[in-house]
């Protein structure tokens, strides 16, 4: 009897212990300017379905801040508001459908073009930053919303030139005695942006309403986030653990756009393990952390000069060209990436073809490439996400003990099932490896 009573007080024990266990968030992204994309690109709300029974956070991107009055408003009016396709009101009521699902709207996220420097103009001055927040308190709750994620565009860091030896040792003896910083008053904004999460979160609480923040790509996250200041007033930060290294950024160099850990011989600070390290480092609490992965590539163009062997870092000449369903230079989705791996021992498919290069000790990443043809032409070289990566990093999260993960975004994920057949592939291998 005292065995049993004992075993009995065990089970209760371990059952509290389980109950107190957070459930693992899955952010998912979806960027409305996918809507007006077209064939097989194009995805509407209602392409979502397949994957909001993964998702505890639907985030909706981008809203904007119109330069001259500070106010949040839609990046694309005609598709966002009731005057228009009413975009807002059409995702914040997938609720009804999913009801466990937390709908956010999100501003910035490098998409908004428009002056960015707004974004610091804003942060300096008390009465815009009033502005921004009435109007969005407003907007959030006329359109239903559970939220607000701040993907605040700060300036990011310049991209490393690719230099020679001559060329290294002149920048060095350049840079001794002069130093470009990308804000000169990242401090003063890194104090005002506490402001601003502050008073936001103020705001919103009266109607329980969520605060998050995106640390957008190649933004440093030292400069501008006051850990210990503002993780009493942000339900979760989003750490965007891609993009280290692009097309746009890097036109001459191939290199990993996410690896997991630090690259060998190259900057030690351009991987996800740094900038995970450096939040739970400062004070951040890992149960308010937030690992977002992409769902898409970042393709170069390979020539006569790059490396047939494939490996990175490799020359290469500039951004790739668009995909057949994104139309976008350097940015392939997750199905145009995987149509272009098949048959790749095809001998008549050698130049459209990719060979895809897998990592084995899981740090880096998976890429695919082709060499030029004869005559130059044809050679691409990608570095992308795909189920087996997305599920190694939701691995990783799971070993920190983060919140969560996060996909960036549902759009380019395959949500047709153009691959295997499966929707949403890199989604649901991650949300599987967090359980």
């Amino acid at each position: 009897m005292a065995r049993f009573l004992l075993a009995f007080a065990l089970l209760a024990v371990a059952a509290t212990s389980w109950a107190n266990v957070e459930t693992p968030k899955v952010f998912c992204y979806y960027d409305s300017r996918s809507y007006v994309r077209e064939t097989q690109a194009k995805m509407l709300p209602q392409d979502m379905d397949p994957a909001l029974s993964y998702c505890t956070h639907l985030i909706y991107g981008y809203a904007s801040i119109a330069h001259d009055t500070h106010k949040l408003v839609a990046l694309n009016p005609n598709l966002d508001l009731d005057q228009g396709h009413g975009n807002y009101r059409v995702v914040t009521q997938m609720k009804r459908k999913f009801p466990q699902l937390k709908v956010l709207l999100s501003v910035g996220g490098g998409a908004d073009n428009e002056e960015p420097e707004k974004y610091n103009t804003l942060l300096e001055s008390p009465e815009a930053r009033t502005a921004f927040i009435s109007s969005a308190s407003v907007l959030l709750r006329n359109y239903g919303f559970d939220g607000l994620d701040l993907a605040w565009q700060f300036p990011v860091i310049k991209p490393k030139k690719i230099r020679g030896t001559f060329s290294s040792i002149w920048h060095g003896i350049k840079k001794t005695f002069s130093s470009k910083v990308v804000d000169e008053k990242s401090e003063e904004h890194r104090d005002q942006f506490t402001k601003l999460v502050q008073e936001t979160k103020n705001a919103l609480r009266h109607d329980n309403m969520l605060l998050t923040a995106t640390v957008i790509p190649n933004v440093n996250s030292s400069l501008y986030f006051d850990t210990h200041a503002i993780m009493n007033n942000l339900d979760y930060v989003i750490l965007d653990g891609y993009d280290y290294n692009t097309p746009m950024r890097n036109p001459k160099e191939a290199d990993y756009t996410a690896p997991l850990y630090e690259l060998l011989e190259r900057n030690p600070e351009l991987n996800i393990n740094f900038l995970v390290t450096w939040w739970l480092k400062n004070g951040f609490p890992n149960s308010k952390l937030i690992l977002s992965m992409p769902s898409f590539g970042r393709a170069w163009k390979l020539d006569s000069d790059s490396a047939i062997s494939g490996v990175p870092p490799l020359h290469t000449d500039g951004v790739a060209p668009e995909g057949p369903y994104t139309k976008h230079a350097g940015l392939l989705s997750y199905p145009e990436i995987c149509t272009k791996l098949q048959n790749p021992s095809n001998a008549k498919g050698i130049h459209t073809h990719l060979r895809k290069v897998t990592d084995p000790s899981k740090r880096y990443g998976t890429y695919a490439f082709r060499v030029p043809d004869d005559n130059g032409d044809g050679g691409m070289w990608v570095s992308y996400e795909d189920p087996d990566t997305a599920g190694n990093k939701a691995g990783y999260v799971r070993a920190k003990g983060l919140a969560g993960i996060a996909v960036n975004d549902l759009s380019l994920d395959d949500f047709r099932g153009l691959c295997t057949g499966d929707k949403f592939p890199i989604l649901r291998a991650a949300k599987y490896r967090l359980e």
